[in-house]
C-alpha cells in the first residue's frame, strides 16, 4: 500500500532546501560554529514576510509526512514524523547557512520552522480525527483506479511549473537554447561543436494558429494523464472542467508575478483563449476513451509540443520580464520553478511510457 503523501513531502523538502540555501554560491568557514545561531541574539533585519513565510512554509511538509503515516495505518509514528522530521531538516538548514555569506542562520527561523511542522501534523491530526481522510479515501477509490499514484504526484507538481514565466502559456518543456548553450559550454575545442548548430541563426515564430494548438496540447497533456487513471466518462468531465479553470487562475497568479497584478492577464491573447476553447472540446471527445489510449495520446501530445516548442524562439520582451522576476521576492524560488518547467514533460513521457506498457491491474496506490 502507498500514498502520494510521501513522494509530495520528499518533492516539497527539495523546495526548501532549494529556497533556504540558494543561491548555493560563497560557501565558507565563517570562523564560528555550526550550531552557534542556537544562542545568538534576535536578527538585527526581518520582515514580516519572512517570518510569515518560515512559519507557513514548514506547514504543508508537517501535513504531508503526519497524512502520509495516518494514511498507512502508523498513528503512533504520525507525530514523530510530522514534528520531528521538520526539526531536524530545519535546525540542518541553519547549520548549512552558517557557512554561506548571503544567508543569516537564526534560531526564530528555527522556532517559526518547527512550529509550523507541528501546527501542520496537527491539521492532518484533526482531518484524521474528523473522518475526513476516510471520506477521501472513499471518494479516491470513487473517482480513481487503484493505480493511480505518480498521475497525481504530476498533477500536483505542474502548477508549481507554471509559476516561472514561459513564452508560450502552459508550453512546458522549451529548453533546447538553454541545452545547446550548455552543450556549447562543455564541447568547446573537441570536435563535438560542430554537431550543434550554429549560434544566432533566427528562428521562425510561431505563427498565432500554431501557438494556440501548443495551449491545446499544453493544456490537453497533463488532462489526459489524470484520464488514464480516472473511472467514468462523466467524472473526467467534471475533472477537465475543474482543471481548466484552475490552470487559467495558476496562469494568472504567475502573469501578476511576472508583470505586476495590474497586468496580471495580459498574457490572454486570442490564441491562448483560442487554444483553452481547443482543450475543453479535447477533454469532452477524449472522456469516453480507454485508460491506455489516453495514455497513449498523452505521450503524442507531448512528443508534438516539445517538437514545436523547442524550434520556436522566446518573445522579445520576455528575458527583460524574467530579469524583473527574478529580481523580486520570490527570487529563491524562481531557479526551481524554471527546472520543474523544464523537467515536467519528460517525467511525464516517462510515466506515460511505464503506463502504457503496464498490463491491466496494476498495483494499488493511496493518497
Amino acid at each position: 500500500m502507498r500514498t502520494s503523501a510521501w513522494p509530495l513531502a520528499l518533492l516539497y523538502a527539495g523546495l526548501i532546501l532549494y529556497a533556504s540555501l540558494y543561491p548555493f554560491t560563497g560557501w565558507r568557514v565563517q570562523g564560528v560554529q555550526p550550531w552557534s545561531w542556537l544562542s545568538a541574539p534576535w536578527p538585527q533585519y526581518w520582515t514580516a514576510f519572512d517570518l510569515y513565510a518560515n512559519f507557513l512554509g514548514y506547514v504543508p511538509l508537517g501535513f504531508l509526512l503526519a497524512l502520509g503515516a495516518w494514511r498507512l495505518g502508523w498513528p503512533r509514528v504520525a507525530w514523530g514524523l510530522g514534528v520531528g522530521l521538520p526539526l531536524l531538516l530545519s535546525a540542518g538548514v541553519e547549520s548549512a547557512q552558517t557557512y554561506l555569506l548571503v544567508r543569516v542562520p537564526s534560531n526564530v527561523d528555527f522556532a517559526l520552522n518547527t512550529f509550523g511542522g507541528a501546527i501542520g501534523t496537527l491539521l492532518a491530526w484533526l482531518l484524521q480525527r474528523s473522518g475526513l481522510l476516510e471520506h477521501w479515501g472513499r471518494w479516491r477509490e470513487a473517482w480513481f483506479a487503484p493505480g493511480a499514484h505518480g498521475s497525481l504526484v504530476l498533477l500536483a507538481i505542474w502548477p508549481l511549473a507554471l509559476l516561472y514565466p514561459l513564452a508560450v502559456p502552459f508550453g512546458l518543456g522549451q529548453a533546447w537554447d538553454h541545452l545547446a548553450q550548455a552543450l556549447a559550454d562543455w564541447w568547446w575545442d573537441t570536435p563535438f561543436i560542430a554537431w550543434l548548430p550554429e549560434p544566432g541563426q533566427p528562428a521562425d515564430p510561431l505563427s498565432p494558429l500554431t501557438e494556440a494548438f501548443c495551449v491545446t496540447l499544453g493544456l490537453l497533456a497533463p488532462l489526459l494523464m489524470v484520464y488514464g487513471d480516472m473511472r467514468g466518462w462523466w467524472r473526467r468531465l467534471v475533472f477537465a472542467g475543474v482543471f481548466l479553470a484552475a490552470a487559467w487562475g495558476v496562469a494568472g497568479l504567475s502573469g501578476a508575478l511576472t508583470y505586476g497584478p495590474v497586468h496580471a492577464w495580459s498574457w490572454a491573447t486570442d490564441p491562448v483563449v483560442a487554444g483553452l476553447a481547443g482543450a475543453g472540446l479535447a477533454a469532452a471527445l477524449c472522456a469516453p476513451l480507454t485508460r491506455r489510449l489516453c495514455h497513449a495520446l498523452m505521450l503524442l501530445s507531448l512528443g508534438v509540443l516539445l517538437a514545436l516548442l523547442n524550434r520556436a524562439p522566446e518573445v522579445p520582451y520576455f528575458a527583460q520580464s524574467i530579469e524583473i522576476w527574478e529580481q523580486g521576492r520570490f527570487i529563491r524560488f524562481h531557479g526551481l520553478s524554471q527546472w520543474l518547467g523544464w523537467l515536467w514533460p519528460y517525467a511525464a513521457i516517462l510515466f506515460g511510457l511505464r503506463a502504457v506498457a503496464r498490463p491491466p491491474g496494476g498495483d494499488g496506490a493511496r493518497a
